[in-house]
């Protein structure tokens, strides 16, 4: 009996490491380099699986494949320390690929608005739901937070923001912003950044530029986000400004998933350049009558409810 627990022990010792063990071991060393860790200082279960966002479990695993390729040293009795000679520097990794970001971006975009994902995340619930490394899950929210999408719990773990999560929602939305954002372009302080359009045109040419691809979404969304909160910039009210940011926010999870083909791409930012045109003609009630019909016909591009990866954006 004795000698098959010791051959079980042995096999699964010489077991490849799996993904987490060894994106665990990697993280284990980086931390050992960047706090200038002295050798033989004790590397506690508990301290990294905090620092690391796991629990004790994978880090003791983690510690023991590190023990057994000498970059830690295990104790006479137990627990685990810096080794006396410090771990060679590694190579570091290659960053994510934008497309693969972009990808996991939109997955957790889909899954959000399709009521699939809770409210409150780990890095490892994403990284096991979508097969994912940790680098590229943190990349991701990294992301999402710039774009105050998610906010980082106290502790452990991410918090999504409220979003616009039915029909009728959206569709107050569309009605709230056919009643500030074309006033905007008729405030008596409007004032419109010669700068700021010229990044537009840039922006909106490059985009019809493009051959179209599903990741090109999040950038199309952005770039029209931009769009909407520069002009309300340009109005000069401040509220309304944080009114048009507040609703970009709201939006972001819905509109990151464009359905609707590469056509209406073209009509919507020929819509916006013609936005453009009469306001850098001095024309703002022409501008503001554009804004009007460009948002009432977003607001019509319904949702298909059969297809929980649909949205809509302007």
């Amino acid at each position: 009996m004795k000698q098959k627990s010791s051959t079980a022990k042995s096999a699964l010792e010489k077991a490849p490491p799996s993904r987490l063990q060894r994106e665990l071991s990697a993280g284990i060393i980086d931390l050992i380099r960047s706090e200038r860790l002295a050798p033989g200082t004790r590397l506690a279960e508990v301290a990294l699986a905090e620092r690391l966002q796991v629990s004790r479990t994978p880090v003791r695993a983690a510690l023991k494949l590190l023990a057994r390729r000498k970059l830690v040293r295990a104790g006479e009795s137990r627990g685990y320390f810096v080794a006396d000679t410090p771990p060679v520097p590694h190579k570091a990794p290659p960053k994510p690929s934008p497309d693969e970001t972009d990808r996991l971006f939109l997955a957790i975009a889909r899954d959000r608005r399709a009521k699939r994902l809770p409210d409150e995340v780990s890095e490892r619930d994403l990284m096991q739901r979508y097969d994912a490394t940790r680098p590229v899950v943190q990349r991701v929210l990294a992301k999402l937070a710039e774009v105050a999408a998610v906010q980082r719990k106290p502790g452990h773990g991410w918090r999504f923001q409220p979003t616009l999560g039915d029909t009728q929602a959206r569709d107050e939305s569309y009605r709230y912003r056919l009643l500030i954002e074309p006033a905007g372009l008729i405030e008596p302080g409007f004032r419109l950044d010669p700068a700021w359009t010229a990044e537009m045109r840039r922006r909106h040419q490059d985009m019809l530029a493009m051959p179209w691809s599903d990741t090109l979404s999040i950038a199309l969304y952005e770039m029209n986000a931009a769009f909407h909160e520069g002009l309300a910039a340009a109005s000069g009210n401040r509220y309304l400004l944080v009114a048009v940011q507040q609703q970009n926010r709201l939006r972001r999870f819905g509109n990151y998933d464009w359905t609707f083909g590469y056509e209406r791409v073209i009509v919507n930012c020929r819509e916006h350049l013609a936005i453009l045109d009469q306001l850098e003609a001095g024309q703002n009630e022409a501008a503001a009558a554009l804004l009007r019909r460009h948002l009432e016909s977003a607001a019509k591009l319904k949702r298909n409810p059969s297809n929980s990866a649909s949205s809509k954006t302007t």
